[in-house]
């Protein structure tokens, strides 16, 4: 095999996957990926309804663990990162969410010039293809395949929508379209009752072409850097340490956690860090690796009086019939992620844009599988979406495979803490409404006796956990503390880009799989054109009111 491509790419994740798919389009272009997994061709990834398995399986996912976090009660989180094609949209919860136009409008706000919701909205379009037909705000000729599941056929799906209206909510027909916020079914990247991952959508149709090199099980050591030019990247292949070389430019597509390390591996980031790890310092960036964000989630859970839950379905006889199903014919209930109904919330009166998230499960489990209710239950994932705190990952050592410091400061601000309360509050008082009266059984987690401060921080602190949304580590925008420029270039290093989650400036509302897919699909234009789909011009519908209300009407429970 030839070391001399146009392009190399290191990561065949959600990023990696959409880049080695556009840059490939021009049969000039020789493009090379590499990824540290291999194939995603396993039942447990391609089988939506056992999403949890590879998350929690060494061979598809990096187990990584944060250091003691020291407002989580000193806990050690866990941090599951993709290593397989397609990433992590290989083992994620398979949740579509884009996140609130105002998100976007932040990042330009903070530095990201053009990169403001009506400059990104195209790139949602061009990348999807909506089960239910595109409109100004959807597309319909996409490459990944999104839809809402089994549409809503568990009777909990629908008694959770009409809860929120009830509480004084909206309902909302499509909040991955002009309204964001409100209660209403929850979108998946699912097709044809197959996960629908950007190794499926984008990569799999790709390497068929001539000029696209994809390498697996290979770790990149480090991008080769001569003078302040990015030459290629060093990296093991069984057992062999090579090299590649890239003629116009090495694309960074490793993730939050990969391409911050891998950037300081390289010998870029902060003098202090590098020194520290005993590695030269090739190029000071101060801004490597900072202003990691995440977000939290629990789980508030309830018993259920009816026989109707999930809980009723995890016995062997019944998984078998799930799997049998859906192996023969790819549909029932292995063909959703059974996150079906949702809901997008502002905290308090004064929040401009929906800040806290829901997702509805009709089941009592834990998310990675490994605990269920004894009985029939259902439960809400809610978090606070918005989170003020940031940390860090540091590079320890010159070794590429010992894993770096990841250290998030959970709920380290005091607005983070507050938001947690509002969780517990405003979700006992959607769950209090007459929807649910006929199911609803009183309170598994946190239970009722929670109800102070002090009671609900210590809860949060020892039971809260990652949504696995870690982003912002190398942060888009040009002042002092940014990595790349609004175009994904690193400062300062000719021909080196990031493209991925990482160069997000702030966390948006949402699941991360689709900002990830947009940002990659419009950063393949800046790469190959320049130049950018011509903006959009749509309206956004929001709360006239939000700095006086926090809902938009009156509960029926007050």
């Amino acid at each position: 095999m030839t070391n001399e491509f146009d392009f190399i790419i290191v990561g065949a994740g959600s990023a990696g996957c959409v880049l080695a798919n556009r840059l490939s389009e021009d049969p000039n272009n020789k493009v090379l990926v590499v990824e540290t997994g291999g194939s995603d061709k396993s039942i447990f990834i391609q089988m939506p309804t056992a999403l949890s398995i590879p998350m929690n399986t060494e061979k598809y996912a990096w187990q990584f663990e944060t250091d003691a976090e020291p407002y989580l009660d000193n806990r050690k989180m866990h941090c599951p990162r993709g290593k397989v094609l397609g990433g992590s949209s290989s083992i994620n919860g398979m949740v579509y969410v884009r996140g609130h136009a105002k998100d976007f409008d932040e990042w330009a706000e903070q530095g990201a010039h053009n990169w403001d919701y009506q400059h990104c909205l195209p790139y949602f379009k061009k990348a999807e293809t909506w089960s239910f037909g595109g409109d100004e705000y959807r597309g319909d000729t996409g490459p990944l395949g999104v839809n809402n599941g089994n549409e809503m056929k568990n009777p909990l799906y629908i008694a959770f929508i009409k809860a929120g209206e009830q509480a004084g909510y909206e309902f909302t027909k499509d909040y991955n379209g002009a309204q964001q916020e409100g209660f209403g079914a929850m979108h998946m990247t699912v097709k044809n009752g197959r996960r629908w991952s950007t190794a499926n959508a984008y990569l799999r149709p790709a390497m068929q072409r001539k000029n696209l090199t994809v390498v697996t099980h290979a770790l990149v050591k480090k991008v080769i850097i001569e003078g302040k030019i990015a030459t290629g990247i060093e990296y093991e292949h069984k057992g062999t340490t090579k090299t590649a070389l890239a003629a116009k430019e090495t694309i960074l597509s490793a993730g939050s956690i990969g391409s911050p390390h891998i950037l300081q591996l390289s010998g870029i980031g902060n003098a202090d860090v590098l020194n520290k790890a005993g590695i030269e310092v090739k190029h000071e960036l101060n801004g490597v690796g900072e202003n990691l964000q995440d977000h939290l989630e629990f789980y508030f859970q309830f018993k259920c009086k009816q026989p109707i839950t999930l809980n009723g379905k995890l016995d062997l006889f019944n998984k078998g019939l799930i799997g049998a199903q859906w192996f023969f014919t790819k549909t029932g209930l292995g063909a959703t992620n059974h996150f079906e109904s949702c809901g997008f919330i502002r905290s308090k009166a004064g929040v401009e844009w929906p800040d806290l998230q829901y997702h509805f499960l009709p089941a009592a489990m834990r998310y990675d599988g490994r605990a269920a209710f004894d009985g029939h239950g259902f439960q809400v994932h809610i978090g606070h979406n918005k989170p003020k705190s940031r940390g860090h990952v540091h590079v320890k050592s010159a070794d590429p495979k010992q894993a770096p410091s990841i250290q998030f400061n959970y709920l380290q601000h005091e607005d983070d803490r507050e938001g947690f309360r509002d969780c517990v509050r405003k979700t006992r008082e959607i769950i209090a409404q007459p929807a649910f009266d006929e199911y609803r059984n009183g309170e598994i987690q946190p239970g009722e006796q929670i109800q102070s401060d002090e009671q609900i921080d210590a809860f949060v602190r020892a039971n809260v956990e990652s949504a696995y949304h870690p982003s912002c580590s190398c942060k888009m925008g040009v002042d002092d503390m940014a990595v790349v420029d609004p175009s994904t270039k690193v400062h300062g290093i000719e021909r080196l880009r990031v493209v991925d989650s990482s160069i997000f400036p702030t966390i948006p509302n949402g699941n991360l799989n689709a900002p990830t897919i947009m940002v990659a699909e419009r950063a393949a234009d800046l790469i190959l054109n320049g130049d950018t789909l011509l903006a959009a011009q749509v309206a956004v519908k929001m709360d006239e009111k939000w700095q006086t209300r926090q809902r938009p009407n009156i509960a029926i429970n007050n």
